[in-house]
């Protein structure tokens, strides 16, 4: 991380794609991603960690990035939901992983305000436990708050990811970009 004027740059990897970016040293990595990279999939809910909204990976492991400081992602990886999907993910009508079919086939994006945070909470699950049970799931979501469901179809759309991808062999995303 190099000093500048007012600020700072950072140097991390998003979604497989390296980037450089000056950043005010008080920023949190929520706010790097939707105001200064335009990833706006995450979501900005409560800012306190208590709803999941903003789930992203860090190096692979779910986190609220309401909680993180923009410059502790220096030289790390950071996934988004937009990261989830095959290629760049943006393409209208664009390849799903199974992770986000399986969402879609169990009916499980109800408003939608809390699926980005799901998927990404259930892509750390995923990735760690290949087979989780329903106990597992639950767990795993429970720092995920949903208004509109009871999470049935959001735990039965995990399950079912984890079968497309247990038969699919893995992990579909694509590598990172070195």
């Amino acid at each position: 991380m190099s000093e500048s004027t007012g600020g700072m740059t950072v140097h991390t990897t998003v979604n497989g794609r390296a980037c450089a970016v000056e950043i005010d040293p008080r920023l949190t990595l929520l706010d790097l991603l939707r105001d200064t990279l335009g990833l706006t999939g995450t979501k900005r809910g409560c800012e306190v960690g208590e709803c999941g909204a903003c789930t992203v990976l860090l190096d692979g492991v779910a986190v609220n990035a309401c909680l993180v400081p923009a410059p502790q992602v220096e030289g790390r990886q950071v996934t988004t939901v937009e990261g989830l999907a095959p290629g760049d993910g943006l393409a209208p009508g664009g390849a799903l992983s199974p992770l986000q079919e399986a969402f879609l086939d169990h009916e499980a994006v109800h408003c939608g305000f809390c699926t980005p945070g799901m998927l990404m909470s259930a892509r750390d699950l995923l990735d760690h436990h290949a087979a989780p049970s329903e106990r597992d799931i639950r767990e795993a979501i429970s720092g995920n708050l949903c208004r509109c469901s009871g999470y049935v179809q959001i735990v039965a759309a995990i399950a079912d990811a984890a079968e497309r991808e247990a038969r699919a062999g893995g992990d579909p995303r694509p590598e990172s970009e070195d």
